[in-house]
């Protein structure tokens, strides 16, 4: 996990570095002053030496100022490294993100992801600055109090042999009570950004139905869990400074007894004693700060588990790896193709696929709810890798080409319409970053989106986050020119006019197939009126292919299509446009 994470270190590694250096100038100063102050009572006071005195303060002074400039320049250095590191691992965590395909997505939630990208780096970058300046701190403070204790105190150093041990194991036992509390803790937040996230995109629908309080029962009830956990952690967690300060204050009274029967048997001075004290004071402010530590590192523990579970996902699909650079043509073949998102072993959503459809042809595709439809064409663009069988698209298995070649090749115009927030050029560019005007007036004709040359600021209007300005049919001619931009061997239309009128969603039909000669159009749909006119028809249940043919022979033999007909068109087996 360490090894996984120090990578996003990288130009911060000098701040890094140097942090701990600088505590260990801090600590040195620190500890060396009590030192001096023990010889200026025992070599200046008892002997009335006035220059003495004068020359340990004028050291003492100077340890005290040269304290606080690597005291303050540690903590510099650490909030630079600790930032820098966050925003080195937000970096790479996103970055890893773009990498993975449709399954490696399909681990995650949304919200986890976003859980982890916030909250959980957060805890690791205080954790990060912890381990820099305090990690190193308290224990060279520990080491250099006991070494100088040692030294004044003689014998006095047992009872922190004694002391330690009793704390460390204490310290022990409540961390492995904490642990698995901030584990769930974690889990909790996930839930709880799922249920802020189902709200704000579900809006209308919770306004629609008047279910405000069931969602703010849903928030109430996993904020409390979160709290519940806090709680829970806590009444541990408070443990920890009350078994320190026992400890500490039952060391001051053992170092007061024995110390006193070392001054009274002329072991010890009373210089030596005090210095003793102080050192103790810093023995055990170094404790409770290796306890901070540790409570912040089991916090952080269970964030960086998290975080390091995204890291170490290897991505199922290189994008730019070795492969094919060009796609020859649209003609695509499906292999005895079974597929399942679970992979081998489990239910199949597709089964024995077999059909060959050449390049330029426009088919349509056609089934109830849940019959594989959306998993067929999303074999196409290698969205997800068949479980057993081949899909060829230009002659080529997909698995032989670079990933980027195939998907610029293979527009997907997804059921869920996304655009970005910008402008409707900038979306329009996502197709093609070089697009020219013409071009794209040439692709939003083809889209019937008219409406852009219509408004204000035409290819330049605004379009707000999610497109919200936009009507779900706008925004679905928008995508379909944003595809169409793409030049691609093979457009793929998933359900993608589901939102526009039958006229509209026939004009964009006949446009493509007057416009877009050269590729391969596949239309998924609902309404048989979108794909009558389809070179061939394919009829998908229960995850298999039933049939393929044209309206005409589909209608002379097929019952679930002639069904279809009769529902949706009246019966009129002819109808060939809308009316």
């Amino acid at each position: 996990m360490l090894k996984l994470l120090s990578k996003s270190i990288r130009e911060y590694i000098v701040p890094t570095v140097i942090t701990p250096l600088l505590m260990i100038g801090e600590v040195a100063m620190e500890v060396l002053i009590p030192m001096l102050m023990a010889l200026i009572i025992d070599n200046g006071v008892y002997a009335g030496d006035m220059d003495y005195i004068v020359r340990m303060s004028v050291l003492i002074v100077l340890a005290a100022l040269l304290s606080l400039s690597f005291g303050v320049g540690g903590a510099f250095t650490a909030a630079k490294a600790s930032s820098g590191f966050a925003k080195n691992l937000r970096h790479d965590i996103f970055y890893h993100l773009q990498d993975f395909s449709f399954r490696n997505i399909d681990s995650f939630s949304t919200s986890s992801l976003i859980t982890r990208m916030t909250t959980d780096v957060q805890n690791v970058q205080q954790s990060y600055q912890m381990l820099t300046r305090i990690c190193f701190r308290a224990p060279v403070m520990f080491i250099f109090a006991i070494v100088m204790v040692a030294n004044t105190g003689g014998s006095l150093v047992v009872i922190f042999a004694v002391a330690i041990p009793v704390i460390a194991v204490l310290v022990y036992l409540l961390m492995r009570k904490v642990h698995p509390i901030f584990n769930r803790v974690f889990r909790n937040y996930d839930k709880l950004n799922m249920v802020v996230e189902e709200n704000l995109t579900g809006i209308r629908t919770v306004k629609a139905y008047v279910r405000e309080a069931h969602q703010i029962d849903k928030f109430n009830d996993s904020s409390a869990s979160i709290r519940n956990d806090f709680v829970r952690a806590q009444k541990f967690m408070i443990l920890m400074n009350p078994m320190v300060q026992a400890v500490a204050y039952t060391c001051m009274l053992a170092i007061c007894w024995f110390g006193a029967h070392l001054i009274m048997g002329g072991e010890m001075g009373t210089g030596q004693l005090m210095s003793t004290f102080t050192y103790t004071m810093q023995i055990l402010s170094s404790l409770v700060m290796i306890a901070m530590i540790i409570t912040m590192l089991s916090i952080s523990r269970a964030s960086a588990e998290r975080i390091c579970q995204v890291l170490a996902t290897e991505a199922d699909m290189e994008l730019d790896g070795p492969g094919l650079k060009e796609v020859g043509n649209g003609d695509i073949e499906f292999r005895n193709v079974s597929f399942s998102y679970g992979g081998r072993g489990q239910p199949l959503c597709l089964k024995d696929i077999n059909i060959k459809i050449n390049a330029g042809e426009m088919v349509g595709i056609l089934g109830p709810t849940g019959s594989g439809k959306s998993s067929f064409i999303s074999l196409i663009a290698r969205l997800y890798d068949v479980t057993e069988g081949s899909v060829l698209v230009g002659d080529h298995d997909v698995r032989e080409y670079n990933l980027t070649a195939l998907r610029n090749s293979v527009a997907v115009v997804l059921q869920k319409n996304t655009l970005f927030s910008g402008t409707v050029r900038s979306n329009l560019q996502w197709g093609s970053k070089d697009a020219t005007e013409e071009e794209m007036k040439w692709a939003l004709t083809v889209a019937n989106a008219d409406f852009v040359f219509s408004a204000k600021d035409g290819l330049d209007s605004v379009v707000e986050q999610g497109g919200n300005n936009f009507s779900g049919g706008q925004k679905q001619r928008l995508c379909i020119a944003r595809a169409l931009l793409k030049n691609p061997q093979v457009i793929i239309f998933d359900d993608s006019t589901s939102a526009v009128d039958t006229a509209t969603d026939a004009q964009i039909r006949q446009a493509l197939r007057n416009d877009v000669k050269g590729a391969t159009k596949i239309i998924i749909s609902q309404r048989v009126n979108s794909v009558l006119d389809a070179d061939k028809i394919i009829i998908m249940d229960n995850g298999r292919i039933q049939d393929v043919g044209t309206h005409d022979e589909l209608m002379a033999r097929n019952e679930v299509y002639q069904a279809l007909v009769n529902v949706q068109l009246g019966g009129k087996e002819n109808a060939g446009t809308d009316e």
